[in-house]
């Protein structure tokens, strides 16, 4: 390996054009927003929101690189008032100066600055003293001030796919930064990296020294997992025991157990799991084993998510862990999960049925003339705001019954509902 030199890899390693960034296509291919930001030669103030080592920086300084700006950066974690301060007479400065050079204005972790702090901001952005650039893991609708945000475009950055950390690994590979590294290894390294391109590369500094500490031309799994220890072996995002105790979390869900399930949520989330992942199957536990038996369940696992992206770690997990227990404990009911996928597979092998006539659409004279809508019954001009014995289905599924709700929670009112509404379409002598 070439020496190694007293700059981080993660700084070694980026991107000095646009082309060379990983990921973020979405926003940074061809014909996308932020590609055509860049390619206006016209700055816009805007914010970069996306989880951890996503490139929210890197496309930063590009932007400022791309439009010969000056490049101020602010920390709103360090920062304060008196920063912003000096950033304005830089700016001041650069505008008023011989080469009349444009300012960037860059302020990472925007959201840990207060209003007050924000609003500093406001009137040199209106002004076009500095182009302003916010970055931010926080949902900015609750975090940035509204006056900001409706200045700034909101570019949402996502994490970084398998596809992209295992290019990022070759990169680093490349320019000898690290030895050769076995298929198994860089596997668990790119789970681990859970999507965070700094996460990856600051593992693979670590690794790079260990290994040439021990004279090692090689890195293979086994290695890897007495060198990194314990956060490698209890977090394999791709492997079989994470899956296993989602698996287990979801299913103590389903049988009602709070204390179990209580358990496989801390351990998912003591393994390095994601909370936000956590809340988006919470969120598919309340739709497909609880459902209309409780219809609060899936409310309440949205508003846990919310609360994790207005509070985040560790604080926001509390509110997940609260909605795990109020599913565990919900009455349960697939009834329309096992409804859903028995239409859809219907739909599927089944032919194109045409929309009987009287429920069609007549905006025209012409459709009307041809009896589009004719004899259809508005249910609320009739007894009891139903129209009994009117048929919805199309011919030839008359009587075909795919929701059966279960007699547990609020789907045994529904169910009696049902019941009646049927014995009304029985008797009914139309």
């Amino acid at each position: 390996m070439a020496p190694r030199t007293h700059q981080p890899l993660a700084e070694r390693l980026r991107p000095k054009t646009l082309g060379e960034v990983i990921g973020q296509q979405h926003l940074l291919g061809p014909g996308m927003s932020l590609r055509i930001a860049f390619e206006s030669g016209q700055p816009h103030s805007c914010i970069l929101w996306g989880p951890p080592g996503t490139g929210k920086t890197t496309i930063a300084r590009l932007m400022a690189d791309a439009f010969d700006a000056q490049f101020l950066s602010i920390s709103a974690v360090l920062g304060g008032v008196k920063d912003i301060r000096e950033a304005v007479e830089q700016a001041t400065a650069a505008r008023d100066g011989l080469t009349q050079q444009r300012t960037i204005v860059f302020v990472d972790e925007v959201h840990r600055f207060n209003k007050s702090q924000q609003d500093a901001f406001l009137p040199h952005v209106e002004s076009g003293l500095f182009t302003f650039i916010g970055a931010t893991t926080e949902n900015p609708s609750f975090e940035v001030n509204s006056a900001l945000l409706s200045r700034a475009a909101v570019y949402v950055l996502q994490s970084l796919n398998e596809g992209d950390l295992k290019q990022i690994v070759a990169k680093a590979q490349a320019i000898q930064a690290v030895p050769a590294i076995d298929e198994a290894a860089i596997d668990r390294l790119v789970a681990y990296a859970d999507g965070d391109a700094r996460r990856l590369l600051n593992t693979l500094e670590t690794l790079a020294v260990a290994a040439s500490a021990e004279k090692l031309t090689n890195i293979t799994d086994e290695w890897l997992l007495r060198v990194l220890g314990e956060r490698m072996r209890r977090y394999d995002k791709g492997g079989e025991q994470f899956y296993d105790t989602i698996s287990a979390l979801h299913k103590s869900v389903r049988g009602s157990d709070p204390d179990a399930a209580l358990y496989w949520f801390v351990r998912m989330l003591d393994g390095g799991a994601d909370p936000r992942y956590m809340a988006r199957r919470l969120v598919r536990m309340a739709s497909e084993d609880i459902g209309l038996a409780d219809p609060r369940a899936l409310r309440l696992a949205l508003d846990a998510a919310e609360v994790y992206e207005r509070l985040g770690t560790p604080e926001g997990e509390l509110a997940l862990a609260e909605c795990v227990v109020y599913l565990a404990i919900a009455p349960k009911s697939n009834a329309v999960y096992k409804a859903y996928n028995a239409v859809r597979a219907l739909v599927k092998k089944d032919s194109t049925r045409p929309v009987p006539m009287h429920l069609r659409n007549a905006p025209t004279k012409l459709m009307k003339e041809l009896d589009y809508g004719k004899g259809y019954r508005y249910a609320h001009d009739e007894e009891g705001g139903f129209a009994a014995g009117e048929r919805y289905l199309p011919e030839g599924l008359e009587g075909q019954v795919f929701y059966e709700p279960v007699e547990r929670g609020l789907e045994i009112r529904i169910a009696e509902k049902l019941r009646e509404l049927r014995r009304l379409n029985t008797n009914s002598d139309r």
